[in-house]
């Protein structure tokens, strides 16, 4: 897998490899920024497409293959 970078993961496409909460297709729809800005990114969140749910992760966890895949 490419590298990631958190602050290029806003409006990037997700597929959970096992679904969650009956969905399986997410968007990344916010990149929490830390308080203050010295600290690096930790969390963002997931949109899920079909029902609009969101879920906080850390984006590392975008990275672990046996999880998530890019792109839908």
């Amino acid at each position: 897998m490419t590298p990631l970078h958190p602050k290029k993961l806003l409006l990037t496409k997700w597929t959970a490899v096992q679904p969650v909460a009956k969905n399986k297709h997410f968007l990344v729809s916010r990149v929490i920024e830390p308080e203050p800005p010295q600290v690096k990114i930790e969390w963002v969140e997931l949109e899920a497409v079909f029902s609009k749910t969101v879920t906080r992760i850390r984006w590392r966890e975008l990275q672990d293959e046996s999880l998530w895949r890019r792109g839908w």
